[in-house]
């Protein structure tokens, strides 16, 4: 489908990528992996042609379409979450747009059998045909699914994109890019700010997929569940293997091997080869083999290898103080942000020494619990912190206690003195801090970086009770593996608040799902708990089906309940009918903001002496536009009406 052929780019003296070349099939599943800054993230815009070259050409087919997915995006905030993942549909709505105009001529005209009436007929049958041919009648269920699959609510279908964080309007572009069904998906980092959930639906959605995608990504399960090949970028070359992340770590560490053995031999080579030379220089016998020698080693390829190989650095927590058996004791914890209940009535007991995950959807309260029991929010219920017990949280702000005017280097060295074992320049190297930033200040670091220094920092002080919310986040996988034998060897007591089941699995032995306001405790590791979550699945939809069997043998009806099956069904059906009432009411006030625009312009042409818009037997445009002022006004007072419904539905329900 595409092919890369010997592209070379630079960037000032540095070579990011040397001469690569490599094909990518219509339905590859392809993971580009390789250190921070080896030139992923170019090599995805490179294919694209969204970065040039300085040499090579990349063959792409006529007509392919991309989905890119950068890591920063940027999202109109004019529309609501529907109306904005809609855009999508870029075509349907096009031609939906120009039918709706056309059929309006069609209704202003009475000369039904004329040339232009018919011709106007014919132009619309042909477009409806079209529209239907797209699947423009299952827009919205697709939609719908899309969205829910990334973890957004019936709720959130009619709420201004402006009202949502960053990595929810990530999701937003994400849904809009699944959507559009490119025959090639460029993914950077898409898993960042997905929940569980989320990313298991976003792997069995690629496993569907019928085109082809490349997918930039830190989280190992995530890659060897969503890809089949998987290629390295290092030093400027690439290494293409086709298997997926877990096979390819086993072949590379043999490949590294032989890399190293064959670099070895040559070191040995031109070793051998410099003391020849400095030793027979001068001596006019042996000039010939001198000069030899010397236009031997001007030959010779020199054979570069990875970075240091940073898997030998381990970190040792400071000796902290032993705790009480009993580190937390929770009773009837509940958090609520004016009428936005988080927690309600949750109790929990960690006891010293365990390590527990905290997971669920997004906007569920792992980052409020974790809050409260760092001390670092206020709640109602009882929370008992046991003898003795040091607490140390590490969240997107933990930066903010560091001093700002002194470098790297010495923010973790005054951190590591006491541990002479500790060398700081490796340390740093290993969380991607190169040689060249360890000088920098902190308060010039970016906010990626100062999260990173933030880690290191609170990973050296002798904390027995950490607590530490998506630790990950800016990490590579070699960071995350230093993290992970660290944290393997902590004595202390863990919560780890995360979504990287790799990162947890085989490190906490006790997971707590956050859900509906509440907390479900589960023993055993993460890959128990999602093998458990899957069978609860199953059973779900099995008492589901049984009961609605039942409903429909028996007949029932009755009042709304939400205590009951019934209720929340009948909810969930009204829900869904005015939020898509509120959808189709906003897709017509768009159309008409846009008609009355278009005649505001014709009518100020006019005034101005220019050509006259009138149709022949029909309104004439003053007349046109009080009709669609009319109608938009209609739409708006409708729009007002739903919402007020909305918000009594929600109240009833929260009742």
């Amino acid at each position: 489908m595409i092919s890369v052929n010997h592209v070379t780019l630079g960037f000032g003296s540095r070579i990011l990528l040397d001469d690569i070349s490599f094909q990518i099939g219509p339905k590859d599943r392809l993971g580009l992996v390789g250190n921070n800054g080896a030139g992923k993230t170019t090599l995805l815009k490179v294919i694209q042609g969204l970065q040039s070259t300085d040499s090579g050409t990349i063959e792409r087919p006529s007509g392919i379409t991309f989905g890119y997915l950068p890591q920063q995006m940027k999202i109109i905030d004019s529309r609501t979450l529907f109306n904005e993942v809609k855009t999508a549909f870029s075509e349907v709505l096009d031609l939906e747009s120009k039918v709706f105009a056309l059929n309006r001529r069609l209704e202003e005209s009475s000369d039904y059998h004329s040339p232009e009436y018919l011709a106007i007929a014919g132009k619309m049958s042909e477009m409806s045909a079209r529209i239907e041919a797209l699947g423009a009648s299952k827009i919205d269920e697709q939609i719908e699914r899309t969205l829910f699959g990334l973890g957004f609510g019936q709720a959130d279908l009619v709420r201004n994109t402006s009202q949502f964080s960053g990595g929810w309007r990530m999701r937003i572009e994400l849904a809009k890019i699944l959507l559009k069904r490119p025959d090639l998906l460029l993914l950077d980092e898409p898993t960042n700010h997905l929940d569980i959930e989320s990313i298991q639906w976003v792997e069995s959605f690629l496993a569907n997929y019928r085109g082809a995608a490349i997918i930039i990504s830190h989280d190992r399960a995530f890659l060897d569940n969503a890809t089949n090949r998987t290629i390295e970028v290092m030093l400027g070359k690439i290494y293409d293997y086709k298997v997926p992340y877990s096979k390819y770590v086993i072949l590379r560490n043999e490949r590294r091997q032989q890399q190293l053995a064959a670099y070895k031999n040559q070191q040995k080579l031109i070793d051998d080869t410099d003391k020849f030379i400095e030793r027979f220089r001068y001596k006019a016998t042996k000039a010939v083999q001198v000069q030899s020698r010397v236009k031997q080693l001007e030959k010779i390829k020199r054979i570069e290898i990875d970075d240091e190989d940073k898997s030998s650095i381990k970190i040792r927590f400071k000796a902290a103080p032993r705790s009480g058996s009993i580190v937390i004791d929770a009773v009837g914890i509940s958090k609520s942000y004016g009428q936005n209940s988080v927690l309600e009535n949750i109790s929990l007991v960690l006891r010293s020494g365990e390590k527990a995950a905290f997971v669920g959807k997004n906007g569920e309260g792992k980052t409020t619990l974790s809050r409260i029991l760092a001390g670092n929010l206020d709640f109602t219920g009882n929370l008992k912190t046991g003898h003795n017990v040091r607490t140390g949280y590490f969240a997107q702000n933990q930066d903010e206690t560091m001093d700002e005017d002194i470098t790297v280097f010495e923010t973790i060295d005054r951190a590591a003195s006491a541990d002479g074992s500790i060398n700081t320049r490796a340390l740093l190297g290993a969380f991607l801090f190169k040689s060249d930033e360890i000088d920098k200040k902190v308060k010039v670091l970016s906010g990626g970086e100062r999260s990173r220094l933030a880690l290191i920092k609170l990973l050296l002080e002798p904390f027995n009770f950490l607590i530490l919310d998506e630790p990950t986040n800016h990490l590579d996988m070699r960071s995350k593996d230093i993290l992970k034998q660290a944290l393997l060897g902590y004595t202390g007591t863990l919560v780890l608040v995360s979504h990287d089941r790799e990162f947890l699995d085989g490190l906490v032995e006790k997971v707590y799902e956050f859900k509906e306001h509440k907390i479900i405790e589960n023993v055993g590791t993460i890959s128990d708990f999602l093998e458990r979550k899957k069978i609860d699945s199953l059973r779900l939809l099995e008492t589901r089906q049984r009961n609605e069997a039942k409903i429909k043998d028996s007949g029932i009806k009755g009042p709304i309940n939400k205590e009951t099956y019934l209720g929340k069904k009948e909810f969930q059906k009204m829900l869904r009918m005015i939020t898509r009432k509120i959808v189709n009411c906003e897709t017509s006030i768009e159309k008409l903001e846009s008609e009355l625009e278009q005649l505001s312009k014709q009518i100020e042409a006019q005034g101005q002496g220019g050509i006259s818009y009138r149709t022949i037997g029909g309104p004439s445009i003053f007349e046109r536009y009080g009709m669609r002022k009319k109608e938009l006004d209609d739409n708006l007072s409708q729009w007002e009406k739903l919402h007020a419904e909305l918000e009594e539905l929600m109240k009833s329900q929260a009742e």
